[in-house]
């Protein structure tokens, strides 16, 4: 089962997702800066995400592990590749200013499957985010915000990971729970879009996997993106309409 809803009122946007006992919070800080030089005309998102040691007894305090680090440039590697977001509509003058959007994504249970539910959870809370309207004030040259007048974001595609754990390339199981993932000879996670392109494969390691497994996983994945996509639209309205 998968639930979000907004959940963090201080965020520009934020959403919480389960699935099955695994459980991430995201919340969305958007804040104003300069573009970068090697692309005056954008923004960027910076994706990051936290396994503390709440979540599970395998993460220990201090800087981020190996994979926390993984996942964070995985979901930036998602965000990329999938054109999520149109970067240039987050520049507001080209070379002086844009938007940054943080994402901080902390999963408060840990039990497996954390990749689908960080991707899920950030495009829920993006789908959530509303940004105030700015503009540059020509006298002062200074920039001046409106948050009487917040837009939402305009998400292009709506990218869902499937995670598969593989057993000797004869067993395939989704969802898999940590300890499915521990026994498991290999780990797959196939991203794809609404319109069944094929975002990103990530398989860190392990076993070999036939060209016919790798096929099958890609069609349950376009399956359960569209699952996922109803249910993200259902909370979203939901949302709004509480509000």
């Amino acid at each position: 089962a998968v639930f979000t809803w907004c959940s963090v009122s201080t965020a520009d946007g934020s959403a919480l997702v389960k699935i099955g006992n695994t459980t991430v919070i995201c919340g969305i800080k958007a804040e104003l800066t300069t573009p970068p030089s090697d692309a005056p005309n954008r923004g960027y998102i910076v994706p990051n995400v936290d396994l503390p040691p709440l979540c599970s007894s395998k993460f220990r305090p201090g800087p981020p592990g190996e994979q926390a680090q993984a996942a964070s440039q995985f979901i930036a590697d998602v965000i990329e590749s999938s054109d999520l977001i149109n970067m240039e509509e987050l520049c507001i003058e080209k070379s002086k200013l844009c938007w940054v959007l943080y994402c901080d994504i902390m999963c408060l249970d840990y039990d497996g499957n954390l990749l689908d539910a960080c991707i899920i959870v950030l495009l829920a809370a993006l789908k959530n985010a509303q940004l105030p309207e700015v503009t540059i004030n020509k006298e002062t040259d200074l920039a001046e915000a409106d948050i009487q007048k917040k837009q939402p974001l305009k998400i292009n595609r709506l990218p869902v990971g499937s995670s598969f754990a593989v057993f000797d390339d004869s067993i395939i199981i989704v969802d898999p729970t940590a300890e499915e993932e521990s026994l498991s000879t290999a780990l797959l996670t196939v991203v794809t879009d609404e319109e069944d392109r094929l975002c990103a494969v990530h398989k860190p390691g392990g076993t070999s996997l036939s060209g016919e497994k790798l096929q099958h996983c890609i069609n349950r994945a376009i399956t359960r993106n569209k699952e996922i996509s109803k249910l993200v639209d259902k909370v979203t309205e939901s949302t709004k309409t509480a509000k």
